[in-house]
Formats: structure tokens, sequence, C-alpha cells
């Protein structure tokens, strides 16, 4: 199993697939399965049953999306980017953008 390099929180952008260019933040990362849930992005519809918490009807959720068809987005610029890691001087070991040098996690 491979180490993601996408956490919880990141703002990202879709590479690949029907919903290529949009942008979300990711709700969930499942790295078991190199798949990862991100807000407004790969909505499918789902016919729900009432229940005493939940109203019934169909309700739109998000589905997993594989990472690899995944981005983060440049904290400078918004567009996608690929992600390296360096340590800083005062030992932390931080993500940083390698389009533009910035670090994304401070």
């Amino acid at each position: 199993m491979a180490k993601l390099k996408i956490k919880k929180g990141d703002r990202v952008v879709v590479l690949a697939g029907k919903d290529k260019g949009k942008q979300g933040e990711v709700l969930k990362v499942i790295p078991k399965d190199g798949r990862a849930l991100v807000n407004g992005v790969n909505m499918i519809k789902r016919h729900q049953r009432q229940s005493a918490s939940e109203e019934g009807g169909i309700i739109s959720k998000e589905a997993p999306i594989h990472i690899s068809n995944l981005a983060l987005e440049d904290p400078k610029d918004g567009k996608p980017t690929r992600v390296g890691y360096k340590n800083l001087d005062d030992g932390r070991k931080v993500r940083f953008a390698k389009r533009s040098g910035e670090v994304i996690d401070g």
C-alpha cells in the first residue's frame, strides 16, 4: 500500500473523469482502497427509506474517487500541483507544492 500524499481537509483538483476540473475539499480518505471522498465531486443518487432520524426519498451524496485522479491545489494560484516533502530547520517534516515551493501544512 503506497503512502498517500493527500489528507483530510486538503483542497484538491480533479484531473480525470466526469468531474474533471472541479475543485473541492477532501472529506475522508480511504487508504485501503486508495480513494478519497471530495465535497461536491462524483455525486450519485441513492434511494433512501425514511427513518426516525432521516427523511426518505432520493438523496444525492458523494462517492469515493480514486486518488490518482486527484491533485493537490497549489496554495498560491489554485492550479494542480504535485506534492513533495522537506525537513524544515526546526526539524519538522512538511509537505510542499512542487509548482510554487509553498509549504502546504505549516
